[in-house]
């Protein structure tokens, strides 16, 4: 996305584009899912001079605005991806750790069980779904 379209996307949010914005999202961008602390280093990789606390304001800021999203991956801290690519499921391997994506229509028939019957509308988007991947299960 080269420049003149990120400053529109950010304004169009209500957001003016400062540099650590932009550099936030391009690195949540670039990453495909990434904690704070990976997003961090990517950008002090070309801009040493940030500090971690800024990454998660702006994280949070990004957030808000809807250009990312958090999913807990784990038992650790909420990994975030770019909103637009909210069209996958995350399956976690209990076993081995691994992240794997399913489709998002993959749940369709889960999600709308729970609004029909309980009128519950789920977010699947959020949270990983565990179980063990197919290599392990092999072992």
């Amino acid at each position: 996305m080269e420049m003149g379209s990120k400053k529109n996307e950010l304004r169009a949010k209500g957001l003016r584009l400062t540099p650590q914005r932009q550099l936030v999202l391009e690195a949540v961008r670039e990453l495909g899912h990434a904690t704070p602390e990976e997003v961090a280093d990517r950008v002090r990789s070309s801009h040493p001079g940030i500090n971690l606390s800024t990454i998660y304001r702006n994280l949070e800021t990004l957030e808000n605005v809807g250009l990312v999203q958090h999913t807990h991956l784990g038992h650790g801290g909420a990994t975030y991806h770019a909103a637009e690519e909210l069209t996958h499921l995350h399956l976690v391997c209990g076993n081995c750790g691994s992240v794997g994506d399913a489709p998002i229509e993959s749940a369709a028939s889960f999600v709308n069980d729970l609004l029909d019957d309980y009128g519950f509308k789920t977010d699947v988007t959020h949270f990983a779904i565990y179980g063990t991947c197919s290599n392990c299960q092999k072992s």
